[in-house]
């Protein structure tokens, strides 16, 4: 048991029985927040409902696997992993403290230069950069579109009106919308509808995929994410539509009717600016599950900003507390984006929950979640001593299969849920974004 456990079957609700997974081994990732609990807390949330809804005798699952998928799981045979981070991303000193660009998207990276009124590289960055505010900066890169945070402490987050209106908010907010007629669904040949992009709603998506579910992962024509595409795409077909115009919206229409769920990541009012309000999606699919993600909550001043994790633990006070507790120079963040995969295994756990109503009572359920709230689950935890490390990843860490990917040959990380003594298995290997039709996989 973790200290979240409880915490996290009362945001799912206790009208249903769950069932508890076995935690098997050892392992420690070095954290000053009980990362290691939060992973095994909603790994386990995520596999107690499918063993719930499947009716599995038992779940089990591996403590230093569950830890590793809260980091990269590919390993390529022969080909290299794109970095994960674009030149410009990362932590600079400003006049009164840190501050954080995320630039991986390219027209994130341009919002982050016209604001700063510079050209591209590292070091004139650095140098413009020193002479903002933290503050300053963040709300001019937010205001031209890009994404930024200010390093704060957690006592600021907490008095911060985006910090208050957040802590206000529950772990995972239930929507009732209406009933349909029960009708025994399970999670094999569940079509799901993917409009998440990096990283927490495809950790969710990803999960699924592997134990029956059939995702279908849509992007627009011009989105990319090279440095995760090997990860999150596992598992999934992955297409592309552009609901601007006329014939692909009509297609999102077929699709979004014949899903059982839809996952997105989209700002509040993004759906909707496209035509796609919740009483149009009720309208084509009325037994439609809808689970939804947003960064910074979805309330308060900060409800439509753009986000990650990596700006979230900058926000809230988790680099600033590592950094005070490390004695070190610099932002200090969790080892691992822990805010994203913890959510995405909450997501996860919100869908399965959410199918177990639909399909014994009828009862049409929408769930929201967020990063933000997440990181607030994880700080209320409190900060601890810094946790060991793991020992070094063996060949038996990993998983037997060869998988054939759109870019090589790789293996991965054993994943660490069994049901019945049965691993996941994922019915297509990862690969770019847009490659399929947009079609559901036939069974």
């Amino acid at each position: 048991m973790t200290q979240f456990d409880s915490q996290i079957a009362n945001a799912l609700g206790t009208d249903l029985p769950s069932h508890d997974p076995r935690i098997e081994g050892d392992g420690s990732l070095p954290s000053y927040f009980d990362v290691n609990g939060l992973a095994l807390a909603s790994i386990s949330a995520a596999s107690g409902e499918l063993a719930a809804l499947t009716g599995a005798d038992t779940v089990t699952i591996n403590r230093r696997h569950a830890l590793q998928w809260f980091d990269m799981t590919i390993r390529p045979q022969g080909w290299d992993l794109p970095g994960i981070w674009d030149p410009i991303a990362g932590d600079y000193p400003t006049a009164d403290g840190w501050i954080r660009l995320h630039t991986n998207a390219p027209h994130h990276r341009d919002a982050a230069l016209r604001a700063l009124g510079c050209a591209g590289d590292r070091e004139t960055v650095t140098s413009e950069v020193a002479r903002w505010t933290g503050t300053d900066l963040e709300n001019a890169i937010v205001a031209e579109g890009g994404c930024a945070a200010e390093m704060r402490g957690l006592a600021d987050w907490q008095a911060h009106p985006q910090g208050v209106a957040v802590a206000a908010e529950p772990l995972i907010a239930w929507r009732d919308h209406g009933r349909v007629a029960p009708a025994p669904k399970d999670l094999q040949g569940l079509r799901i509808l993917d409009l998440t992009r990096v990283l927490a709603g495809p950790v969710s998506t990803r999960f699924l995929a592997g134990f029956g579910a059939r995702v279908l992962r849509i992007d627009p024509p011009h989105w990319n994410e090279p440095p995760v595409e090997a990860e999150v795409t596992l598992g999934k077909r992955c297409a592309g539509l552009d609901l601007t115009n006329a014939a692909d919206r009509s297609r999102f229409e077929e699709l979004l009717s014949e899903a059982d769920v839809l996952v997105h990541g989209y700002r509040p009012g993004a759906l909707e600016g496209l035509g796609f309000d919740p009483a149009q999606r009720r309208a084509l699919n009325p037994g439609l599950i809808d689970v939804s993600l947003n960064a910074y909550g979805w309330s308060g001043p900060w409800a439509v900003r753009r986000g990650f994790d990596s700006l979230m633990q900058m926000s809230t006070g988790i680099a600033a507390e590592g950094m005070a507790r490390a004695g070190a120079d610099r932002p200090r963040p969790l080892p691992v984006q822990a805010l994203d995969h913890a959510t995405g295994y909450l997501m996860a756990a919100a869908i399965l929950r959410a199918l177990r109503h639909r399909t014994d009572s009828g009862r049409v359920l929408q769930a929201q979640l967020s990063l933000a709230r997440t990181a607030h689950l994880l700080i209320r935890g409190g900060a601890q001593p810094l946790s060991d490390g793991m020992k070094s990843e063996g060949a038996e860490d990993l998983s037997p299969d060869v998988e054939h990917t759109g870019w090589g040959p790789a293996r991965r990380i054993a994943f660490p849920v069994t049901l019945d003594g049965k691993p996941p298995q994922w019915p297509e290997p990862a690969g770019p974004v847009r490659r399929h039709d947009a079609v559901w996989r036939r069974a």
